[in-house]
């Protein structure tokens, strides 16, 4: 063990089934310095942290903290040793106060005694104000801003004693001036002696604040390297990898369709209630699939949702094969002829706990095909959902069988089976592939092809940069709810749009 390093993760293995999430890891962190975790999403840097942290338990590998072998099963184990973790998505109890959430659990909260609570809410204000990190103690959690709500996770790793202080995605949910602010918080906990990580995919934040910094890419640490001998550009190619593109299907030319959607100077707000799609203008041509590339967050929820119905748009408009949107509808965008695989398929595009038949008919039921008088025919429907399942390979032990209990691989095959079925002139697939296996996602990718050399037209959101560079006629990349670099199907390169992904701009583009 190196006396330098108060913290050191040696050969860290980390899988979730077949799937190997963290690759022997390396990582060793020196007191008193900020050290980024550089990595696209899906690179495993969470996980890694995950397990510092005590949320996961290494598969294999040693932790040692302060020259020491440590045993870090839970999170309280983890905090004994003066880890504390911050996380993306912030574990506060909505209707307790600022204080109340700090000192949630505590032993001597048991007997508070008078003037307990307002002793704490002075002891919290003097940390919060040690580290420039102030909020309203007293109020209840829902009543803070999220910058607000981000300063009371920070006061409540720093009041329960954390030395090792990690920082998951920090400025993701921040305003600029609010970044400004964490960043000098950053410089003060360093001045304290204790040890900051930082886990980003931004490379002006990790160029502003970090030491040094450790890049992963696909589970595995790449490098180690202090900020004083490296740059944004060097960074970016090792983020995204220096190798080649994924090897494209040979593409037959074609000519260009005509105009299908039109998205000119939209601005949608988010469920945060921060501008989400800036001044966002795109199009898309029939016959042709268009990817979008870009870091979790930065506006790929929020257009998919905008061109679905799910979510109004403040300014801007929408056309689509020739016709204006005028408000968001969900109805609307499925009369039009636009389908959607979301995300997250069991959470927003199959009922679980339902059959077959019930899920294909989700978008269907009202035509006369499927219903008569307002009454489902179901005999009909179930030959025509045996049809489906044979068109499209759906491995199930019966209609009547709850989709849940189908692998994830069929399940996205049923979901696609619906929308496909509708004859849709735009899909709006979204992470099509994620979680599925080698045969599952050549199978989606046909479908999506397929679509594409019918003459429709696919909007495919993914952050598995090698899929989007293998599929697309037309990449786009999405930095902070705006279009910052398109590039076509021959020219694109990983390079550069890593360092689109990361808002770095050509120099060419800019001087334009």
């Amino acid at each position: 063990m190196n006396e330098t390093y108060s913290l050191e993760m040696r050969q860290i293995v980390k899988t979730f089934g077949p799937v190997v999430a963290n690759d022997r890891v390396d990582f060793r962190c020196r007191p008193g310095e900020v050290h980024a975790l550089l990595g696209e999403n899906g690179a495993g840097k969470s996980t890694i942290m995950c397990m510092l942290s005590g949320v996961y338990r290494p598969t294999s590998g040693e932790i040692y903290i302060r020259g020491k072998q440590a045993k870090i099963r839970s999170p309280k184990d983890a905090a004994k040793l003066g880890v504390g973790m911050v996380f993306q998505n912030f574990r506060l109890v909505q209707t307790l106060t600022a204080t109340e959430n700090i000192v949630l659990g505590e032993k001597s909260s048991f007997w508070r005694g008078p003037g307990w609570l307002r002793r704490k809410e002075e002891e919290i204000e003097a940390i919060a104000k040690r580290f420039g990190l102030l909020f309203p103690v007293d109020r209840p959690i829902w009543q803070l801003s999220v910058g607000e709500q981000q300063r009371v996770e920070i006061v409540k790793t720093l009041y329960r004693g954390a030395e090792f202080i990690i920082l998951d995605e920090p400025t993701s949910v921040l305003t600029p001036g609010e970044a400004e602010q964490l960043f000098e918080t950053l410089a003060q906990m360093k001045a304290e002696g204790k040890t900051v990580i930082l886990t980003t995919h931004k490379m002006k934040e990790v160029m502003a604040a970090a030491d040094r910094i450790s890049v992963m890419r696909k589970g595995r640490m790449i490098h180690t390297i202090a900020k004083a001998d490296t740059n944004e550009k060097e960074l970016a190619k090792l983020m995204v990898g220096k190798e080649s593109a994924a090897v494209r299907r040979e593409s037959r030319p074609r000519a260009k369709g005509p105009v299908l959607l039109e998205v000119r100077n939209l601005d949608v707000y988010g469920d945060h209630g921060r501008l989400a799609l800036n001044d966002l203008s795109l199009t898309i041509r029939a016959g042709e699939i268009v990817g979008v590339a870009g870091v979790a967050g930065n506006g790929q929820k929020e257009l998919a949702e905008v061109l679905n119905g799910l979510l109004p748009w403040k300014k801007g408009k929408i056309v689509f094969n020739g016709r204006e949107f005028k408000t968001a509808s969900v109805r609307g965008a499925i009369e039009a002829g636009i389908s959607h695989v979301p995300e997250n398929r069991m959470k927003s595009g199959l009922a679980g706990s339902l059959g077959v038949v019930d899920n294909l008919l989700f978008k269907s039921y009202r035509s006369g095909e499927r219903s008569k008088y307002g009454f489902l025919r179901s005999a009909s429907n179930r030959e025509w959902s045996q049809s489906l399942v044979e068109q499209f390979d759906v491995r199930t032990p019966g209609l009547d069988t709850p989709v849940r209990q189908l692998s994830g691989g069929n399940q996205q095959k049923l979901l696609f089976a619906r929308e496909i079925h509708r004859n849709p002139h735009l899909m709006v697939a979204v992470h099509p592939t994620q979680g599925l296996d080698v045969g599952a996602t050549e199978a989606v990718h046909r479908l999506l092809e397929n679509l594409r050399d019918e003459g429709r037209s696919v909007l495919l959101i993914s952050e598995d940069l090698d899929e989007v560079m293998q599929l697309s006629d037309r990449i786009l990349v999405l930095y902070n709810g705006s279009i910052v670099g398109e590039r076509g199907r021959e020219e694109a390169d990983r390079e550069t749009i890593g360092m689109y992904m990361a808002g770095i701009r050509d120099e060419k583009e800019e001087a334009v």
